[in-house]
């Protein structure tokens, strides 16, 4: 997708602190982390949220939580804990229109969030 600023990041026109990528995946530091480890992981197919998935993405939507439980353990967080997040739509606190998973740790997280 044209304006998508993750699509954009994915296909690296607009540079970011790239964490991992694959064929299928993408990890960043998030611009704006809400805890001392915040990490994004976006899939390279412009898929908008969590609605549109469909049973052609449960392969992707595994690799994506298990690359998350990977990343926090690369960070030392699998002991003390981490959260996936995913917003799914605006009342939620989506803000991009790509569907993305949100991977903090390193604090406390409060219950329930928002």
């Amino acid at each position: 997708m044209d304006d998508c600023v993750f699509c954009k990041i994915a296909g690296k026109q607009i540079p970011s602190a790239l964490v991992h990528e694959d064929d299928q995946l993408v990890a960043f530091n998030d611009v704006n982390p809400q805890a001392p480890m915040h990490m994004l992981i976006i899939p390279r197919e412009h898929i908008p949220s969590l609605g549109q998935l469909d049973s052609g993405h449960d392969e992707l939507v595994g690799r994506a939580l298990r690359l998350a439980a990977e990343l926090a353990r690369q960070k030392g967080l699998s002991e003390s804990g981490y959260r996936v997040v995913i917003n799914c739509g605006k009342d939620a606190g989506q803000s991009v229109g790509h569907l993305h998973f949100h991977v903090l740790g390193g604090r406390v997280m409060g219950w329930p969030p928002g």
